[in-house]
């Protein structure tokens, strides 16, 4: 569970590096984005860290800050940008062939986006089928992660780094369930020396990145830190860990739903989920065994949301379906359709047709660098293991094996504002509304 120590902030002093395991769509996006926004050649929206307000005490003090400038964070221009694909195509490149961003955007990047290049990945085809980089790391397991290791200090000590952040950006991997070898972190070394095939490619990042101390967000719905092995070194290592699966088109759709139908209490007899994607991600997704990683993830939030065995008369029969189609043409534009039959009064039905266009990575784009600045803040904050106050960014949120997650967006975001209330010493907003109404 994460934890707070009443020691002050360290400053955001130096260099901090970012580090994205995957350098495509989703990577390239965002750091193009941050260079863009650097240069005054774009905004970048959707982003909490670089956008937002946050209230301070009561409402009749009107007392407004931006989270930037309330929280000790990094500032965009230090920020250096690294990373691994089995795919040596530099960022400028593999921007260009993601086609998110136009080349009016990407033209005056060029130089800079080029001289980005990803260091050869720890890859294994068995976990992620439908593709076949040769841009990779040979050896062991247990050599693959010190060859990890090796790379995140040798990057900051070229870079003159003094601190690093790690989010994955790269695919889905086939599902899978921890076992025994993820129990403990003694059993998970003992499996990483055996070269034990249990043994996924992003366990073994986040084990490289735990391990030289840099915090580790996860954005893909892979078995990568949620597991006791990797919490318990990250207890261990006083490093900050949170996870999983970047919350973007359909599932923030329906983290925003979902809550104000139960909130007036009307029922719901199905859900009904299907969505088109063409880019990388989606052709991955369309092998089985990385979609099952997927589904989990999706359908995970609407039993937990809606919670139908406290509200049987409303939810008890709930069919939730959900279904991704690879389809090239068009690339990063996803289409989703969502059928929500939702029953109101007296029995009678309802529904609600969603039709989402959303560009996937440019949604993901502000959580990358959210989650990269806000892990760089918890490190220096002494925070360390789950943080559960980033669950605002994931759709399967990791969370203390003692409590259930908290999927409903607006409750989310409230535990994340206070969470920075509470590291800035600042009152914690409960919304009783007491204060007023009782004077």
């Amino acid at each position: 569970m994460s934890e707070f120590k009443n020691t002050s902030i360290a400053p955001a002093e130096g260099k901090l590096a970012v580090l994205l395991p995957g350098m495509g769509a989703v990577a390239t996006t965002f750091i193009a984005g941050v260079e863009a926004t650097r240069r005054g050649l774009g905004q970048p929206i959707g982003s909490l860290t670089q956008m937002a307000h946050i209230r301070l005490g009561k409402r009749s003090e009107k007392r407004w800050q931006m989270i930037k400038e309330f929280v000790p964070l990094a500032s965009l221009d230090h920020l250096v940008f690294g990373g691994w694909d089995p795919i040596p195509d530099d960022a400028y490149t593999a921007a260009a062939k993601a086609r998110v961003l136009g080349p009016e955007l990407l033209a005056p990047l060029k130089e800079f986006l080029s001289s980005i290049k990803p260091m050869p990945a720890v890859f294994d085809h068995s976990w992620v089928r439908r593709l076949d980089g040769r841009h990779v790391k040979s050896g062991t397991k247990r050599e693959l992660a010190n060859q990890l290791m090796q790379d995140i200090r040798a990057f900051m000590d070229k870079n003159k780094c003094s601190r690093a952040v790690m989010v994955w950006c790269a695919s889905t991997e086939a599902y899978q369930e921890a076992g025994p070898q993820h129990q403990s972190l003694a059993a998970f070394e003992k499996a990483l020396d055996a070269n034990d095939p249990a043994i996924a490619p992003s366990q073994i990042y986040a084990y490289a990145a735990i391990s030289t101390g840099v915090p580790y967000l996860n954005g893909a719905p892979n078995l990568s830190s949620d597991f006791p092995a990797m919490i318990e070194l990250a207890e261990k290592k006083g490093v900050p860990i949170g996870g999983k699966d970047f919350k973007t088109g359909q599932t923030l759709m329906k983290t925003i739903i979902a809550p104000g139908l139960k909130a007036r209490m009307l029922g719901m007899e199905g859900w009904f989920s299907t969505n088109i994607l063409g880019n990388r991600d989606g052709e991955v997704l369309d092998d089985p065994a990385n979609f099952k990683t997927k589904e989990v993830s999706k359908l995970s939030v609407l039993e937990q949301i809606l919670e139908p065995e406290r509200y049987p008369a409303l939810y008890k029969d709930l069919q939730h379906k959900v279904s991704i189609h690879y389809y090239k043409p068009r690339g990063d534009n996803k289409e989703g359709w969502d059928n929500i039959d939702i029953v109101g009064w007296m029995g009678y039905p309802m529904q609600i047709k969603v039709n989402f266009l959303c560009r996937d990575s440019i949604l993901a784009a502000p959580i990358v660098l959210d989650l990269a600045l806000f892990g760089d803040l918890a490190a220096r904050a002494g925070m360390k293991g789950i943080q559960e106050w980033l669950s605002f960014y994931f759709k399967s949120p990791q969370h203390d094996a003692s409590v259930y997650p908290e999927h409903d967006l607006f409750v989310q975001k409230v535990r994340l504002e206070n969470n920075l209330r509470y590291l800035m010493g600042e009152e914690l907003i409960n919304y009783l509304g007491s204060d007023y109404t009782n004077e």
